[in-house]
This record gives structure tokens, C-alpha cells and sequence, in this order.
């Protein structure tokens, strides 16, 4: 999907002073000793699970593979422990074994300097003369001492006799991002919960929310090498597949509407796929590619990141599903992992609205009564010239506006529909409720739409007359979903129109199409709706 962050930053490593060995000593990460003063030794044969709870291996939506239990540790301490001036020394096919953890010497900032960049290199080379060592001991029969022997067991243990021989080409060094790991979090803050609602809507694990911790650390800025931006990293590609990109808008920048295209888009992966570690790797490493390594491995996901050989299957997708995990782990707990607090922005308050036609930002803004540049600067997603309203907005486009503003429209044209209707006792608000319809979309089922609009499934099949066993249900199918709003004899829901309803709207906000509303009105598409006009909402049992 993205191609990778990467965080932004190069892979270096980094020295251990003294309290750096006791808080590395005192963590879940193994390191092998040899520089390191005194040298910390490895155990021969240790076990996975003596890093996780319970808890943490218990099965569930995301499951954590036997043999990814030592990634996701290794990328817990990434996001949680180093910080960026420290850099980690670990083998690129199994990240548990981690050589040395190095302190770059003088300020550290994003980008290091030639000074950082040789003392990276020098412990790196130092640690692949060392593997070199040990393979040509072993193919020799000599002799090694004591840590290098505990060295040699533990490549054994982690990839067989043929890990060692090649272990000094798989030396990689990881920068930590403990504070950038941070910073994401305090701004995840303002997100979380419109987010948990986005895959809510779409039927999906909430968790997913998290996603953005590994892809950009929700930086709105971020960009990646293959020209993904914003929160949710969409190339334009994917991003014209899954939201609105175009000349006048790019929803990529817009941290809720790209939230959509990325439920959308983990949504369809999981139904070509069936396994949710599959569908979150093809985020990095794309739907065909997943489809091919399930082809040969199937869902087993441990074999498919230690044995597919995917041309571009690399470091980054192999341990896409384990840096997900790991920032679930530690985002769900950000008192366990940074007990100095965590300063979470103030969610976010904002109301989103569906253009039924193009608009331009200043009548936008006149309509519903908000300046002119507070609304450009919600709508991150406007092109310069749309924002300057040069350019009107497409039709489809999801316009955010500060809470409250359309409900004090409607307020406001609630009165005025009063005022034109003769009937006092005329139902009002009907339009103000949410849809009572559902019109079922591919893949759903009636508990999911049930668990949807928080209602028991036993209520909504008597609401809508089905068998007490019914599960499955049609695409195009109408159910009720909520009893709501005053019938006609014809059990048709009366809308009352309010100024600035279009036929489009109403319809929309009904879940019935335009012809269906036209034609139980008896009108046609030149007909004009007045404010207090009631029109009947069919209701398909």
C-alpha cells in the first residue's frame, strides 16, 4: 500500500554505557556480549515465551506466531526503549538476536553526522569480523570461547547450522524511536476515536486504528520514497482506488477520509485473503503478492516470513505484522511503556458532511456559517486552488465542519419547515435521526449489521419479519434498522424537507435510491422540493 516509512530515519547502532547495560539487562531483549564490558552472556536455548503473558499468547483476531515472538520484542524495544541515539546490532532474519546496542557519540538529531555515521560502521564491521570468526572455526573444528560458543548455539537455535555460516552478511542496524514513537501517541490522541469508528462502520477490528503508529507515527506530513503521504500512507494509485484524489482534492491528506480508504481498503484484502496477518502485511506488501505467498504456504504466516522468497517480500514486509503487533501492545498500555505520562491531544470535534453536488469553500463556508479559513484548515485534503475556491469540490467528497454547525442549521431550518407547514402537528425532525433503513452492501450479515446500529439480532429480525435462524442476507437487500420517525398508511416514512434538503440527501440519509423517492412522491427528476413539503419514505419489508 505504502511502500514503507521507514520512520524517516537511517538504521544505525549505538555503544552501551553503563546504565544503558543495567536498563537493557533489566528489559526482554537478549543481547550477546563480546564488546560490551562486562560481557553479557546469552543463554543457549531461550525460551520465546518467556517475553510475553498469558495473555499476550492467547489466540485471538491478531494472533502472534510462535516464531515471531522475538520480532515483536525486538520492535517493542524499537518503539518503546531505544531512543534515537541509540542503535541496535541484530540479525535481519531473526531480530531476537541482538549483537550490541551502541550510544552515538555527540547531538543526535533526525539525520546523523559522518562522525555517528563511522562509529556505526566501525561496530558493524567489528561484529561481522567476529561472525566470519566463528563460521570458519566451525568449518575448521577450532575451538571458541565461551560467548562465542553461546553465539553459535543461538543462530543454531533461531535458523539451523546453516544460519551461522552467513550470519556476518545479516548484520542490520535499527535506530530506536522512542520519541517519535511517543510524539505519535500524544497525537493519536485526537484521532482514536473517530478512527475506532471508521472500522466500526465497516464491520472491521477496531485495532486497526492503530495501523498509523507503524506507517507514519501519524505525522500528516510524512512521506515515503515511493511517494505515499499523510497518517495512512496511500500511494496516489491506491489512493484514487480507495478515496477521492484528484486535481481538487487528495482525501490522503485528510486524516478521516483516508481513514475510510484504509478501512476500505483492509476490508477487501481480508475478504480476498481470509487471515488478518495476510491482510495487514498486503498494506505493505500488496494484495497479489500475500495472495501468492498464501498460495504456497497458506495461512501458516510464520513459514511465509522465514520461507517466501517474494521478489520484493524484504525486511520491511516480513516484519510489517510484528511492528503492527508490537504498537498494538504497547499503545493499548502507554502507562506500562512510557510511566512518564503521555500528553494525548484533545480528540477530535468535528462533524463530517457528503457534497451531493460541487461547491465552492466560500459558499461552503457561507452556508453553514463557519469562516472561511477556519474550514480550509479542517479540510486538509483541498487543493490549493479548491481552498482559494477557485476550484469547486467534486460531488462524493466528505467536507469536515466544527461540531454542531450542520445541527444548528438544522435547527435553524427546522423552524422555517414549522413556519411553511400548515399541520402543527406535522412529524418533525425525521430527517435529523439516522438512517432507520440499511441497505446491505457485499459481504454482510445480519449480526454484523446488527452489532452496526447496537441492536440486539433478535430485534432485527422481528423488525424486519425474518425466520428466528436468518443470517445471511442479499446485496440491495432494505432492512430496518430502527424503529424512528411517524408512517403513513402506505408504512412509508414521512420526511419533513428543510432548506437545503435535495432529493440526493434525503435519499442518502433513508438508504433508498433517488428513483425509489421520486417515484413514491409522485415526481419526476425536474420536480422542485419546498421547505415543509413532506414526501413519503418507502420502507421495503
Amino acid at each position: 500500500m505504502s511502500g514503507r516509512m521507514n520512520k524517516g530515519m537511517p538504521e544505525e547502532g549505538k555503544r552501551m554505557n553503563n546504565r544503558s547495560l543495567q536498563l537493557l539487562s533489566a528489559s526482554l531483549v537478549v543481547v550477546l556480549g563480546g564488546i560490551i564490558s562486562p560481557p553479557l552472556q546469552a543463554s543457549v536455548d531461550p525460551s520465546p515465551l518467556a517475553h510475553f503473558s498469558e495473555a499476550d499468547i492467547q489466540p485471538e483476531t491478531f494472533p502472534i506466531p510462535a516464531v515471531l515472538r522475538d520480532n515483536v520484542v525486538f520492535w517493542r524495544s524499537v518503539f518503546s526503549e531505544w531512543r534515537q541515539n541509540q542503535v541496535a546490532l541484530h540479525d535481519m532474519n531473526y531480530p531476537g538476536i541482538i549483537y550490541d546496542v551502541i550510544e552515538l557519540d555527540g547531538k543526535v538529531g533526525d539525520s546523523l553526522t559522518e562522525v555517528q555515521r563511522e562509529q556505526i560502521k566501525q561496530h558493524r564491521e567489528r561484529w561481522e569480523s567476529r561472525l566470519q570468526g566463528i563460521a570458519a572455526a566451525e568449518q575448521a573444528g577450532a575451538e571458541l570461547s565461551d560467548a562465542d560458543r553461546d553465539l553459535r548455539q543461538r543462530l543454531i537455535n533461531a535458523g539451523g547450522a546453516a544460519a551461522v555460516a552467513e550470519a556476518y552478511l545479516r548484520v542490520r542496524t535499527q535506530r530506536g524511536v522512542r520519541e517519535r514513537f511517543l510524539r505519535g501517541l500524544e497525537i493519536s490522541g485526537r484521532y482514536d476515536a473517530v478512527f475506532r469508528r471508521v472500522f466500526q462502520e465497516e464491520g472491521l477490528p477496531e485495532d486497526l486504528a492503530y495501523l498509523p503508529h507503524v506507517e507514519s507515527s501519524f505525522q500528516h506530513h510524512a512521506r515515503s520514497a515511493v511517494g505515499a503521504v499523510g497518517i495512512w500512507q496511500f500511494t496516489r494509485s491506491a489512493g484514487q482506488t480507495f478515496m477521492t484524489v484528484n486535481k481538487a482534492v487528495d482525501e490522503r491528506l485528510d486524516p478521516v477520509a483516508s481513514a475510510r480508504g484504509a478501512a476500505r481498503y483492509l476490508k477487501h484484502a481480508y475478504q480476498q485473503l481470509g487471515d488478518w496477518s495476510l491482510a495487514i502485511t498486503s498494506y505493505n506488501h500488496g494484495i497479489q503478492g500475500m495472495a501468492r505467498a498464501k498460495a504456497e504456504f497458506g495461512t501458516d504466516f510464520g513459514r511465509i516470513v522465514h520461507e517466501y522468497k517474494g521478489k520484493t517480500f524484504g525486511f520491511a514486509s516480513r516484519n510489517f505484522y510484528a511492528e503492527f503487533l508490537a504498537a498494538r501492545e504497547i499503545a493499548s498500555q502507554p502507562e506500562r511503556f512510557f510511566p512518564e505520562g503521555v500528553a494525548f491531544q484533545t480528540p477530535l470535534r468535528a462533524e463530517h458532511i457528503v457534497l451531493d453536488r460541487p461547491a465552492r469553500s466560500r459558499d461552503l463556508a457561507r452556508r453553514y456559517g463557519v469562516t472561511h479559513s477556519e474550514l480550509v484548515k479542517m479540510n486538509p485534503a483541498w487543493s490549493t486552488r479548491a481552498g482559494r475556491s477557485l476550484t469547486a469540490i467534486p460531488a462524493g467528497v466528505m467536507v469536515t465542519l466544527p461540531s454542531g454547525t450542520s445541527l444548528s442549521a438544522a435547527v435553524q431550518n427546522t423552524v422555517l419547515s414549522t413556519a411553511a407547514a400548515r399541520n402543527d402537528d406535522a412529524p418533525r425532525e425525521a430527517a435529523s435521526q439516522r438512517a432507520t433503513v440499511h441497505v446491505v452492501k457485499a459481504s454482510e450479515t445480519l449480526s454484523g449489521i446488527a452489532r452496526r446500529y447496537k441492536i440486539q439480532l433478535a430485534d432485527l429480525r422481528t423488525l424486519n419479519e425474518l425466520p428466528s435462524e436468518q443470517d445471511i442476507v442479499r446485496v440491495g437487500q432494505k432492512l430496518k434498522v430502527r424503529e424512528g420517525g411517524q408512517y403513513a398508511g402506505n408504512d412509508a416514512l414521512v420526511h419533513v424537507v428543510r432548506k437545503g434538503d435535495t432529493p440526493w440527501l434525503i435519499a442518502s440519509n433513508y438508504g433508498v435510491t433517488v428513483t425509489e423517492l421520486l417515484t413514491s412522491n409522485q415526481l419526476t427528476k425536474r420536480s422542485v422540493i419546498r421547505p415543509g413539503q413532506r414526501l413519503g419514505i418507502p420502507a421495503n419489508r
